[in-house]
């Protein structure tokens, strides 16, 4: 049985190894033993500290075999980018050139240095160890941590953002970096990347051009890598998409990802779920069951697991009750997969 539930100290080795999977492609989730460290020290802060708006704050969460104890995946939020250190995007517009003595008049489309997300909540540190990436297990561990949202709303902003990571080759080069980034920065993607996940971030406002940035003048494979994501995350792309997330014209400044953005009230995770009243049963019935994402506990003591639920009379089983830490009679918040 998956359970996901808030990272803590102990769990630092299996960070470790999905770090090492992970091959550096998350910008979050460094191979860094004092950047896994910090990470897990802020979620615990973090859950500790009495909270009326969104901060500097920083929950990360690990999804965990019950019966192995073995760490197979990591997600985490954000409370609100751009609050400690500035959070860049590219955002994609139109300039235009124009001359009334020739009558030429030019649409170019360019990309503009911007912090426009500043103060906005952030999906963010996905990643599922490959030999669990069944969908149901994608969907808790990319769900669960809206249903954490739903429960602790004040923690977050009105507006939400998730970034997928962008399109690479074979040798896990980007186009994008490859065309603009390496210009300015002198160093590989890689370096650039691992920089950013260890907050050594200074150097980006010292070296990236603050001018508009035509794309025309970009290669044909940067240009057509604007707001791709890499093909494994198309699943985590229809995902967010299916619960409200949107592409507006926002990417990565280093590969050129899309930025999806919503507003949190209108996550589907977060009008479709609701509080029952859950039952405790050994005997396994048959009914109407669908599967579901049942979650309880407040900050620290939060979990949440899938489980075949029925509408009517919401049951759980003994193992499942054991898990969530729940008796009969308490109260679950659940939402249909």
């Amino acid at each position: 049985m998956l359970l996901l539930r808030p990272v803590e100290f102990r769990d630092l080795q299996g960070l470790e190894r999905l770090a090492v999977d992970s091959g550096g492609s998350l910008t979050t989730l460094p191979a860094n033993r004092d950047h896994l460290n910090e990470l897990i020290d802020r979620t615990l802060k973090s859950l500790r500290k009495a909270v009326n708006r969104p901060e500097q704050e920083s929950y990360h969460f690990v999804l965990e075999d019950s019966h192995s104890g073995e760490i197979v995946g990591v997600s985490g939020i954000e409370a609100a980018v751009g609050i400690a250190s500035p959070f860049y995007s590219y955002r994609i517009n139109e300039v235009v050139h124009a001359s009334s003595e020739l009558q030429i008049h030019n649409r170019i489309p360019a990309l503009h240095l911007c912090q426009d997300f500043t103060g906005a909540s952030r999906l963010c540190t996905l990643f599922l160890d490959s030999e669990h990436r069944q969908r149901s297990n994608l969907h808790l561990l990319s769900r669960a941590r809206l249903l954490f949202i739903a429960a602790h709303r004040e923690r977050f902003d009105s507006r939400i953002i998730a970034e997928l990571q962008g399109v690479v080759d074979a040798n896990g080069q980007s186009p994008f970096w490859e065309s603009l980034g390496q210009h300015f920065f002198n160093m590989d993607f890689a370096k650039a990347n691992y920089l950013t996940g260890i907050d050594s971030k200074g150097f980006i406002a010292e070296l990236l051009p603050h001018h508009p940035v035509y794309l025309p003048l970009l290669s044909e494979a940067a240009r057509e890598s604007l707001g791709q994501p890499r093909t494994d995350a198309a699943r985590v792309k229809a995902l967010l998409e299916d619960e409200g997330f949107g592409y507006r014209g926002y990417v990565d400044i280093f590969d050129a990802g899309p930025t999806l953005e919503a507003q949190t009230d209108r996550l589907r995770s977060l009008v479709e779920s609701r509080s029952v009243t859950i039952t405790v049963n050994a005997d396994d019935e048959e009914g109407d069951k669908a599967l579901a994402l049942v979650a309880h506990g407040q900050l620290e003591n939060f979990r949440c697991l899938l489980a075949e639920v029925d509408a009517q009379q919401p049951e759980l089983t003994p193992a499942q009750a054991e898990v969530l830490n729940v008796s009969n009679g308490d109260c679950v918040q659940l939402v249909w997969l």
